[in-house]
């Protein structure tokens, strides 16, 4: 169980802090809800089932974890699937299961298709883009929190091995 304070992933809404736990009756039924808000957006609040907790709402990791996916970003990426159709498919299905690992292969696989696409004057697609913003922003908040750094010294340190290593 979490507690009142605790940041935690969740889903899309990304680094969230938990501000309740309690009892609410929606559609008759009372049950325990975890109540959050996206750190981006503290006007935004989230009620998720305490029961559900397993299914949707995942620790930050800790510091040594941290590190580690952040020094991944020196290691090539994930395998790049030429059909954008199954790509988008295949990496919207990873960034879904939440493992960390996988998610930080695909933002450096999407890091290094830019630099690529940029050093020939071109633009990385819409929904690579659109991925790469917003997973990129959860993963490297989520590492700036556990190492008590900011996420602008992360991304910086990131895409300097990724260019190290390109």
């Amino acid at each position: 169980m979490f507690h009142i304070g605790e940041l935690v992933i969740y889903s899309a809404h990304g680094v969230c802090q938990i501000d309740e736990i309690g009892e609410k009756a929606y559609f008759g039924a009372p049950r325990e809800y975890y109540t959050l808000h996206p750190l981006e957006n503290n006007k935004l609040t989230i009620s998720v089932p305490v029961d559900h907790e397993e299914e949707t709402i995942l620790r930050i990791i800790d510091r040594d974890r941290a590190e580690e996916i952040l020094h991944s970003f020196a290691s090539p990426g994930i395998e790049w699937i030429e059909k954008g159709h199954d790509r988008a498919r295949i990496y919207s299905a990873v960034v879904k299961t939440g493992n960390r690992n996988d998610i930080a292969k695909i933002v450096n696989t999407l890091m290094r298709k830019k630099d690529e696409a940029e050093r020939d004057e071109k633009k990385l697609g819409e929904f690579e883009r659109q991925l790469l913003h917003s997973v990129q922003k959860t993963l490297f908040t989520e590492i700036a929190i556990s190492l008590q750094t900011t996420y602008d010294a992360i991304y910086n340190e990131a895409a300097r091995l990724v260019k190290l290593n390109h």
